[in-house]
């Protein structure tokens, strides 16, 4: 058995909905749930202006594109490929080409591995390396995302803040 990878699928504009349902429906009938295992049509929160008034609307994020996480075999391509709406996979020629990991990620669709750490704002740490090596500080602020620290260093006499890096800490006890 494949393992489940993301691939895109191109649509008539305006139709990803019906394809999103049309191929869920499908999955149901034949019995797909363990090969296609998501359907995906992203939308994003935006705020029209019309006539003056301010409306949140759901837009799409790639009109004309649908996002499919399944195993890549002949049932599963024949299925999606011949789903009304659908023009065809995103790849060259006629073979589908995955989405990768980084791609996910900068997409937005997949959430990095938690990473976990062991201090917060207002732990004291000591910078073990780089141009700040040996400085003993306290946590002003924590960013998971870029796994940095934000400490406050002296700096020609005044209190300068400067991200860290998760791995140029040590945390004093």
């Amino acid at each position: 058995m494949a393992e489940a990878e993301w691939y895109v699928v191109h649509t008539y504009s305006g139709y990803e909905n019906k394809v999103k349902a049309n191929i869920e429906k499908t999955i149901e009938n034949r019995h797909l749930q363990d090969q296609i295992l998501e359907v995906s049509v992203p939308v994003e929160e935006a705020v029209e202006l019309k006539n003056g008034v301010k409306k949140k609307v759901q837009r799409k994020v790639f009109p004309g594109y649908v996002l499919l996480h399944m195993e890549m075999n002949e049932d599963t391509w024949y299925v999606v490929r011949n789903t009304r709406g659908v023009t065809g996979f995103v790849g060259p020629g006629s073979k589908p080409v995955p989405l990768s990991e980084t791609e996910m990620v900068n997409l937005g669709f997949k959430k990095e591995a938690e990473l976990s750490y062991d201090f917060e704002v207002g732990d004291t740490v000591t910078v073990t390396s780089g141009a700040w090596e040996n400085t003993q500080a306290v946590i002003r602020a924590i960013n998971p995302h870029k796994q940095t620290v934000s400490i406050n260093v002296d700096l020609f006499g005044r209190e300068t803040p400067v991200e860290i890096s998760f791995s140029d800490i040590r945390v004093e006890n």
